[in-house]
């Protein structure tokens, strides 16, 4: 009777396997640790959202600011009072009945007797200098 020899498996298939699947547990290790969606970076993904939540208020804020102001724009609620003040000031006209308290730019507070004692032409030059006024 002949003697049927059994073939030895190779030792190399298991051991690349073993090698490949260490080194893709190593990657996915690494990964977990400093990758760009790690622990490591956890905090700086933390502090992004922290920011981004805070632009995205503010521009909540100026879209909602916007908002408004198209509302006042509409023709069936458009106020006359506030169409003229901002006509009026928009044209830097004033009518016979306001009362009008100028402002020292630096300060901000009311000028009270500053121009009293000026003539008429010292005033008028001061006006036509100043284009804020």
């Amino acid at each position: 009777m002949p003697t049927t020899r059994l073939k030895r498996p190779a030792i190399w298939r298991p051991l690349a396997l073993t090698v490949a699947l260490l080194g893709f547990q190593g990657y996915l290790g690494f990964s977990a640790i400093g990758g760009q969606f790690g622990i490591e970076n956890r905090t700086e993904i933390l502090l992004d959202i922290d920011q981004l939540r805070a632009q995205s208020s503010a521009l909540q804020a100026e879209i909602d600011d916007y908002r408004h102001r198209a509302t006042l724009m509409d023709p069936r609620r458009l106020d006359p009072d506030i169409v003229t003040e901002r006509a009026r000031a928009l044209l830097n006209m004033a009518n016979a009945d306001d009362i009008i308290i100028m402002v020292d730019r630096n300060t901000g507070e009311p000028i009270s007797g500053k121009f009293q004692n000026l003539t008429t032409d010292e005033l008028s030059a001061i006006i036509e200098a100043d284009t804020t006024l």
